[in-house]
């Protein structure tokens, strides 16, 4: 079993954790580094993993580094490893977005394996999504590791060329919170309607869970599944129209594109 470092203590390191841990990965091969004491012994009480403050400690004797900070820290972290210790044979995994595969190998030093993955909150529960794009000098052994790392959180989407990550980040990478927006909407709406907080966040919650689950469950589009419970001139038809002639789905496609926008911008910087 391939041992894992964990640079950085965020929600998206924490998120692969859980996702690992709660899918039987042995948390004794599990290392995070964080130099805010509070923030590894908190992941390393609730699962059972090691922690540190260094860095290059952390990274020493493992397989996998996964780079979880800040898109502006992923060079000075990267030179700091490099410099301390050997890292001709380990796979570095990024999951800073708007940071370029360029960038990373810049401060690890070349010819090094690096793959830039972008995977979703939902990881902790394993339902992840993880868009991935790897190196040149990625080895097929590191690529089957990496890719059963990711798939213990969900499933992984291996991409053609380095610019589609930048694409993934505004499907499934921010896709989340859109649905949370969504359901918050409605949620509020419900309350306005008469419906207590607790009363109104099980409906939507119910709904949404439903709904996702009759996509994943039928091979019919979504689209043909938005048909088919949708009476002509009935209830759902009247709320349709009314988020179409609202621009939601300009509305969608321009937030996308923000994103799309704003991860260029990140790594332009």
């Amino acid at each position: 079993m391939n041992k894992i470092a964990f640079i950085g203590a965020g929600n998206m390191n924490r998120a692969i954790i859980a996702g690992l841990v709660n899918n039987g990965f042995e948390p004794s091969n599990i290392t995070v580094s964080n130099p805010s004491a509070p923030k590894r012994e908190a992941l390393a009480n609730e699962y059972g993993i090691n922690q540190t403050s260094s860095n290059s400690q952390a990274a020493e004797h493992v397989d996998i580094v996964v780079l979880g900070v800040k898109p502006h820290l992923i060079a000075t972290v990267c030179q700091e490893i490099a410099e301390a210790i050997d890292i001709e044979h380990k796979c570095f995994i990024s999951v800073a977005a708007g940071t370029t595969m360029a960038q990373i190998q810049a401060a690890l030093g070349e010819n090094k394996s690096v793959i830039r993955a972008m995977p979703n909150t939902p990881s902790q529960l394993g339902l992840g999504v993880t868009g991935a794009f790897a190196s040149e000098q990625v080895t097929d052994e590191q690529r089957v590791a990496a890719d059963r790392l990711m798939k213990a959180t969900g499933i992984v989407k291996w991409l053609a060329q380095e610019s589609d990550i930048d694409h993934i980040i505004a499907v499934s990478g921010s896709g989340p919170a859109y649905f949370f927006l969504f359901m918050e909407a409605m949620a509020s709406e419900a309350e306005r309607l008469g419906f207590t907080s607790t009363e109104a966040r099980t409906l939507v919650q119910q709904t949404a869970l439903g709904a996702a689950q009759m996509v994943v469950e039928n091979d019919i589009s979504i689209g043909q599944l938005r048909e088919n419970v949708t009476s002509k001139g009935g209830t759902t038809q009247a709320a349709l129209n009314a988020f179409t002639e609202g621009g939601l789905p300009e509305l969608v496609s321009g937030a996308m594109q923000a994103a799309i926008a704003r991860a260029k911008e990140m790594a332009a910087k």
